[in-house]
């Protein structure tokens, strides 16, 4: 059984559970792609780290949703994975 699948049932359970998971989204999302770009890059944390002149710990806490970045640490750890930060405020849903 696949993660969205285990999700999906716990959510339909537990409406509340949704609610809150749904509030963290854009830090589960941008933890997401910060992994996904780190590993296609073939970087390891302490990589990442040395290259933007910080600690693994950093990018270990970052990665697990422990720290809550500054914008412009989020900058530096986009310029080492060869990207561009672009944060958007979009319309919800209704």
């Amino acid at each position: 059984m696949e993660l969205k699948d285990v999700k999906k049932r716990m959510f339909e359970k537990n409406p509340k559970l949704k609610k809150e998971y749904d509030k963290l989204e854009p830090e589960y999302k941008i933890i997401e792609q910060i992994i996904r770009l780190r590993k296609e890059s073939n970087l390891t944390q302490d990589q990442v780290a040395k290259l933007m002149k910080s600690k693994q710990s950093c990018i270990a806490r970052l990665e697990s949703g422990e720290y809550n970045p500054s914008l412009e640490f989020l900058k530096r750890v986009a310029d080492v994975l060869n990207t561009k930060l672009d944060i958007r405020f979009i319309p919800k849903a209704s």
